[in-house]
């Protein structure tokens, strides 16, 4: 699988994506078993979901041509502290898939997924700094229990 290596390379694969899917982030730490299964399942009640939980990295009209650079700094961002949580393993992966349905945090559900590309954890950190350049302390989505 294609190991993307800088924000630079994520952002080029976004923009030069072909594919009637879209592309999406999937932090995981075993995405055959993911691919099989094609569903996650809800944090706090534990139901199966529909779908895998994913990130999506479709650029909205609202950026308005801004940095994709940026854009895609800002949605590894938010999502940086799950191999905190769910352990050293789990990593961002770019996947294709289909949305199918929306889980408990607005979040797109996919079926149909296929693997991309593994994003090196060193562009986690090229995200953090990209966002920290950008100036306001956003936070990630991290939740206290």
């Amino acid at each position: 699988m294609r190991m993307i290596e800088s924000l630079d390379e994520l952002a080029e694969l976004l923009e030069q994506w072909q594919d009637d899917r879209q592309l999406y982030v999937r932090w995981t730490d075993d995405i055959d078993r993911d691919v099989r299964s094609e569903v996650s399942r809800d944090e706090l009640t534990g139901i199966e979901l529909p779908g895998l939980s994913v990130n999506s990295l479709h650029v909205e009209p609202w950026w308005n041509g801004r940095s994709m650079t940026a854009w895609v700094a800002r949605r590894l961002y938010d999502y940086r502290h799950l191999p905190e949580v769910r352990g050293p393993r789990t990593r961002p992966l770019v996947v294709a898939g289909v949305e199918t349905a929306r889980g408990p945090d607005n979040e797109p559900l996919i079926a149909d997924c296929t693997p991309v590309a593994e994003v090196d954890l060193c562009v986690i950190d090229a995200a953090t700094e990209e966002v920290k350049r950008m100036g306001d302390d956003w936070g990630s989505m991290r939740r206290s229990g």
